[in-house]
């Protein structure tokens, strides 16, 4: 299964001059250089996501911007909870079931992805669990990105809050690209919310839904090379046009 997207290369402009471009360079980077993104680069990129449409207008978001020493000390914290408790066994919201409860297709392209990343990519096969976790760990150093953000949102509504959310999150990465910087959007920071809660501003109004590395890649790193494919439309649309087409 082949699309436009999977065949990207390596030569990844440095900045999209079109959407289609940037939705076709977008991924999950999860190995940056550490070169500085200016302040106002950033807020100027949050700037842009914010006219992300959200229901009734809402904008039911917040943004937590991490950098230097901030960004040193949350990940030394999430990295002794992880070590000392491990991850939580309830997250504040199911944003996934559990390995066992995946239904197919999701199940088969959930491990395709987790295969393509260790074990053809890293070099990891299913059993050596110590290199999967410290893989795993890079998660809260946000993959060595010089800005890390953690995203929350209202519980008041949570079910349109996240769609709001997600919208938010992909024009920020769309504008990323436009910029020449790359992200990496982060389920892993909610397997350790109480941390955030401890460390950052988050009202108790709002949930973390997820974090996201911001910066240059490093386009020199053997991750770099890892792309996922994507469903051909045929796969996924189904078309109406004429009335005899409902039922």
């Amino acid at each position: 299964m082949t699309d436009m997207a999977e065949t990207t290369t390596r030569a990844t402009p440095a900045a999209a001059t079109t959407v289609e471009q940037a939705l076709l360079t977008r991924r999950s980077v999860r190995a940056f250089l550490p070169a500085e993104v200016p302040r106002a680069q950033v807020e100027h990129l949050l700037t842009m996501a914010a006219r992300s449409a959200s229901n009734s207008n809402c904008q039911p978001w917040q943004v937590h911007v991490l950098t230097g020493p901030a960004k040193r000390r949350l990940t030394e914290a999430l990295w002794a909870a992880l070590d000392r408790d491990g991850r939580v066994a309830e997250c504040e919201y199911p944003y996934q079931p559990a390995a066992h409860a995946w239904h197919e297709p999701f199940g088969g392209r959930r491990r395709d992805f987790g295969d393509g990343l260790y074990r053809r990519t890293l070099g990891i096969d299913g059993h050596n669990d110590d290199a999967r976790m410290a893989h795993h760990r890079r998660n809260y150093d946000f993959f060595g990105a010089p800005v890390g953000l953690i995203l929350s949102v209202s519980r008041h509504p949570l079910a349109s809050g996240l769609i709001d959310a997600g919208l938010f999150l992909q024009a920020l990465m769309l504008a990323a690209r436009q910029a020449g910087l790359d992200t990496c959007a982060q389920a892993s920071f909610l397997d350790l919310y109480p941390v955030l809660r401890r460390h950052l501003r988050i009202p108790d109004d709002q949930i973390v839904v997820c974090g996201l590395s911001l910066g240059h890649a490093d386009r020199d790193h053997r991750l770099d090379g890892l792309r996922t494919p994507r469903e051909p439309v045929e796969r996924f649309a189904t078309f109406y046009a004429d009335a005899a087409d409902l039922d």
